[in-house]
């Protein structure tokens, strides 16, 4: 009986070594990098730099949508990543290529919650690049709704 205690406890310890991993989430997180170098921002960061709403339809979901994010002028000027170009790039590796002043004239967000809840990977999250498309008709078309990137993983400034 002991050996078979011992083997028991091998097997559990072996499963729990390499279960571990899987059963610690961890905080979804987003890099950005530029010529200053590269950082990367985990959810509960990019909460503590101060959420702002944006209430908008998308092509994408049902009714106004009220997204909470960082505006990503904010978070580039904290990341201290300047340029003229922003690439996006999903977790599928879409990528697509934003001119940055986009983010301060018209107010878009790295939106980590959806009508007050985390966007879980498979369905937009945990990032999601959002336009206040209500806001201006400019924005209700390509190339903005192209420019809605979700699934972030990375954000490039060049």
């Amino acid at each position: 009986m002991p050996a078979l205690r011992s083997l028991t406890n091998i097997v559990f310890a072996i499963l729990a070594a390499f279960s571990t991993p899987a059963l610690a989430q961890d905080v979804p997180a987003v890099t950005i990098t530029s010529a200053s170098g590269a950082v990367t921002y985990d959810r509960t960061q990019l909460e503590a730099m101060g959420l702002v709403s944006v209430k908008t339809k998308t092509p994408w979901n049902e009714g106004v949508v009220d997204f909470e994010g960082v505006p990503l002028a904010m978070l580039l000027e904290k990341a201290n990543a300047k340029g003229d170009t922003t690439t996006v790039t999903a977790l599928n590796d879409y990528s697509v290529d934003i001119p940055t002043a986009d983010f301060a004239e018209f107010g878009a967000i790295l939106a980590v919650k959806r009508n007050g809840a985390y966007m879980p990977v498979d369905d937009q999250g945990p990032f999601f690049v959002i336009y206040p498309f209500d806001s201006n008709p400019v924005l209700q078309g390509q190339p903005y709704y192209g420019r809605a990137v979700w699934q972030v993983k990375e954000i490039s400034v060049q």
